[in-house]
């Protein structure tokens, strides 16, 4: 009988782990996925945090906001996301109005994102709204994260993506927001598109992990899209955002190489057919 041990799976991220990193001082790194293979890239790359974001209606399915999006879309995505993973914590967003109308409704679209897509916890946008939803949701024993500042599935209400909390009485409100949703339950906050002193601030006086998005490198954590700082998507240009690769260019030569070679009839050469 062979004695060689079958390789470990590394140990897997929780929301536990996230806490406990912010306590350590230890940055969180955060990327969203929407499918099985991308998801498994970044997977083995070591990523702490999968967001299966409702910014798939943007970037998958070609939306100009993120509102189109209905819970059987989200839970598809979030189901191929998790099929792909082995380590990180796969979080998944509740799309609009799936837990704004009843906290009753809420708590069943969080339950069906656990229970058919198998994430390991839900995001949820909005303040001192949605507290008594965040804490039924907690109390069923799902995890929640918060999100504050910009909240995309409001777009219509603010009319903009500008940065948001730049008056006072705004950033106050923010603040206390965020403060109701840790006592609420809720483990970690996204903070988008908001003043980087803000961000710093809120990052200090909750004991829970903030990911910022556009809020500054105080946070305890940071999130892109990833088709954004892949490069795949050339149109979208927000300061926030710092591209790691042109894969657009990338993605474009191979292609039109490909299309070159099929029409020089180089591509399949008689190492790339079969015999009869």
């Amino acid at each position: 009988m062979s004695t060689q041990k079958k390789s470990e799976k590394p140990a897997k991220i929780t929301t536990q782990t996230v806490v406990d990193m912010k306590q350590r001082g230890e940055k969180i790194s955060m990327l969203t996925a929407y499918d099985y293979t991308m998801a498994q890239i970044i997977d083995q790359a070591g990523i702490e945090i999968i967001l299966v974001g409702d910014s798939a209606s943007n970037v998958m399915a070609g939306h100009d906001t993120t509102v189109p999006m209905t819970l059987d879309h989200m839970i598809y995505h979030a189901s191929c996301v998790v099929r792909g993973v082995d380590r990180a914590l796969v979080i998944a967003d509740l799309p609009f109005m799936s837990y704004q109308v009843t906290t009753k409704e809420a708590l069943i679209s969080a339950g069906r994102m656990m229970k058919e897509a198998g994430a390991h916890a839900v995001k949820l946008e909005g303040g001192k709204p949605i507290v008594e939803t965040v804490k039924r949701i907690v109390e069923a024993g799902i995890p929640v994260m918060g999100h504050l500042g910009l909240t995309p599935q409001s777009i219509y209400k603010f009319g903009t993506y500008k940065v948001r909390a730049t008056e006072e009485q705004e950033a106050e409100d923010l603040i206390q927001d965020a403060k109701l949703l840790e006592e609420a339950g809720c483990f970690s906050i996204v903070l988008e598109k908001i003043p980087a002193q803000l961000a710093a601030r809120v990052s200090e006086e909750l004991s829970i992990p903030t990911i910022g998005i556009g809020a500054g490198p105080e946070c305890d954590g940071q999130v892109l899209v990833l088709h954004d700082m892949l490069g795949l998507n050339k149109e979208f240009n927000p300061r926030f955002l710092r591209r790691y690769a042109d894969l657009n260019s990338v993605m474009t030569e191979a292609v039109q190489h490909y299309i070159k070679d099929v029409k020089d009839k180089d591509f399949p050469n008689k190492d790339e057919q079969y015999g009869g």
